[in-house]
């Protein structure tokens, strides 16, 4: 078991931190696009280009004159422009980081930069607000020969290779259901869903394959949502209702997985991730936590007849220390998915975290609004409809 762990994490850690010393030594252009006041410039997605040897942040861009300065003086960056269009035109970079929150605004941001000749776009999550937007960015991708990457920086980690291959070989007995929750804070239901839901939804894809239908019920104060009660979203997520959402998801590879959200439920956000129900064992999952994974061994339905201990999953396997001294930064300031672009573009391959499953995600979302839409009826995916469903509510 420990061999297979050691050679498990060794992978990982050639994915997360791709070995370059045989790629093309020139240095890539990179550009960042934020918006002070509409989104800003996220989660840090600008600066990570600067502490990268293989790339150069040489010019930003924000529409709001004074949110332009102060990026400029904090980036320590002397190109600055208003219009990022006229960026991408002048500059045209190798690189382009798609910063703002507000994700309305990455569509048309990230089509612009794979349209100027940019080999690689690291956009901020949630990618986009409709499938069809995804749609459209996938096949600019395709007739550019572009890369999307997508900060669902815990898609990166290096201790998830291992929580999957701990599921294959049986650690944890037959896989029965995975539970996933948001923060269920004050942006509890469909906006917790959106903002921090998708990040349960893209680790659930890839640890249980494709989804293939959705039943889900929106609730407002602990009724059914009705069509009065759909309302334009903050940080331009589109029309949404509700402050409690429960979705019920079908995998291709049988498995049935769970998202709900309940607004300032009373976990103080305890519950943001995911836990999978074995029936030997649990694998709980801590979205942005440190160690990510942990393991409690044992029948989960079955009355313990003594206490049983949580033991932390790392990169190198169960209850092992954790090799990577950086992994904290590497993680949360973004060094993995910025390295793995870098890579996938050299190597012409999709990042970890690509355009394709950022869609998938997309549709996960708006599959439980469709769901409600129709009264809780189970909706099949890829969804046939690529807009937003509550404008048809």
């Amino acid at each position: 078991m420990q061999r297979r762990h050691f050679l498990a994490a060794t992978a990982a850690a050639s994915l997360a931190t791709p070995a370059l010393a045989q790629a093309n030594s020139d240095t890539l252009k990179a550009v960042a696009i934020g918006h002070t006041g509409r989104g800003d410039f996220g989660h840090g997605l600008d600066s990570i280009w600067q502490r990268l040897p293989e790339t150069q942040l040489v010019a930003i861009a924000d529409a709001n004159p004074d949110g332009l300065k102060k990026a400029q003086k904090r980036l320590n960056v002397e190109r600055g422009f208003a219009d990022y269009r006229e960026m991408l035109d002048e500059i045209r970079p190798d690189i382009v980081a798609v910063c703002p929150r507000h994700a309305d605004q990455h569509h048309d941001m990230a089509l612009a930069a794979i349209q100027s000749g940019a080999r690689g776009v690291y956009l901020e999550k949630p990618f986009v607000p409709t499938p069809a937007e995804a749609d459209s960015l996938i096949a600019a991708c395709q007739q550019h020969n572009a890369k999307i990457a997508i900060a669902h920086r815990n898609r990166y980690h290096p201790t998830l290779p291992i929580v999957r291959e701990l599921i294959e070989a049986g650690e944890i007995g037959r896989l029965l259901e995975i539970r996933g929750r948001g923060k269920s804070d004050h942006r509890g239901g469909v906006e917790d869903l959106w903002v921090l839901g998708t990040h349960v939804l893209n680790l659930t894809h890839f640890l249980a394959g494709d989804p293939v239908s959705c039943s889900a019920s929106l609730m407002q104060d602990g009724r059914l949502v009705e069509p009065s009660d759909v309302r334009e979203g903050r940080e331009g997520l589109g029309l949404m209702a509700g402050n409690a959402v429960h979705a019920r998801y079908q995998m291709n590879n049988g498995i049935v997985a769970t998202f709900d959200s309940i607004a300032s439920d009373g976990t103080e956000n305890a519950g943001f991730g995911l836990r999978l129900i074995g029936s030997k064992g649990t694998i709980a999952i801590h979205i942005d936590k440190s160690p990510l994974a942990y393991l409690l061994p044992g029948n989960p339905f079955r009355t313990p007849t003594e206490p049983g201990a949580w033991i932390p999953i790392t990169a190198a396997g169960i209850g092992q220390p954790e090799p990577r001294e950086d992994l904290r930064q590497m993680v949360e300031h973004h060094g993995f998915p910025a390295r793995d672009l870098v890579a996938a573009i050299r190597e012409d391959r999709e990042p970890l975290c690509n355009a394709s499953q950022g869609r998938t995600t997309v549709e996960m979302v708006c599959a439980a609004l469709e769901s409600h839409r129709q009264n809780g009826a189970v909706v099949q995916l890829p969804l046939k409809h690529r807009d937003n469903p509550l404008s048809r509510f």
